[in-house]
């Protein structure tokens, strides 16, 4: 005869960095006296901090933008900077650990807790909206975007994802507004394996979805990098993003 267990049963574990999840939020009134000069600094975390000129002391968007396999920071920056700069949005550009990002690799760790730490000093030095975070990025960084995105939709309130492959979030929380990107003759991350089964999906968890296919291949051409800025700053655009 089996006896009983009587021990209490376990506690629902804590979800932190093996999960995805980022603790760094924006504050009502950064440690830095003032924002950094217009340009581009490079942050204590590995990471880039993309300027613009003209950032007053009040809140502004931020955009997280997370570069493909073998790619480099500054390689992240120069999708989003025309447009970004031309409104006023700071970037941040954090480097993988790797040669791509840790939930690729073997799990979520190492590249969570560099975000982490990155988004952190900048909280500290730049002023940010609450609801005016988002989370962009290309090939393997849009599908890390989206999959942190979905993880820490109570930070990200929105996902720009150029050409991603797949997502993996562990767990899900909010429900931000998402983007997704595709080249119909993509032939690394080809669409019909990729962004057509994903946006579906997205779509059935009840994500406002904007989707866009345009011709050509596995890249992200300037207008729709333009366009993905200004359908995140302006949520109910007019007429097409873009021809």
């Amino acid at each position: 005869m089996t006896t009983p267990e009587r021990s209490r049963p376990h506690a629902e574990p804590e979800e932190g960095v093996r999960h995805g999840r980022l603790s760094a939020r924006p504050v009502a009134v950064p440690r830095a006296a003032s924002p950094p000069e217009p340009g581009t600094h490079r942050l204590d975390g590995r990471a880039l901090l993309h300027v613009p000129p003209g950032l007053g002391d009040g809140p502004a968007p931020l955009a997280v933008v997370l570069h493909g396999a073998g790619g480099t920071a500054e390689q992240a920056l120069e999708w989003l900077a025309p447009e970004a700069t031309s409104l006023g949005v700071p970037l941040l550009a954090p480097q993988a650990v790797s040669a791509t990002w840790d939930v690729i690799v073997g799990g979520y760790g190492a590249d969570v807790s560099r975000i982490d730490a990155t988004l952190e000093e900048t909280f500290a030095r730049v002023a940010v909206e609450l609801g005016g975070v988002a989370v962009a990025g290309f090939s393997d960084g849009a599908s890390y975007a989206l999959s942190l995105g979905l993880a820490n939709g109570d930070l990200f309130h929105a996902v720009l994802a150029f050409s991603p492959g797949f997502m993996a979030p562990m767990i899900r929380h909010g429900r931000p507004r998402v983007f997704v990107s595709h080249g119909t003759s993509d032939r690394v991350l080809p669409i019909d394996r990729c962004s057509r089964r994903l946006v579906p999906e997205l779509r059935d968890g009840g994500y406002d979805v904007t989707y866009e296919e345009f011709r050509g291949g596995h890249r992200v051409p300037p207008e729709v990098a333009a366009a993905a800025v200004r359908w995140w700053r302006n949520p109910t655009p007019e007429g097409p993003l873009f021809m």
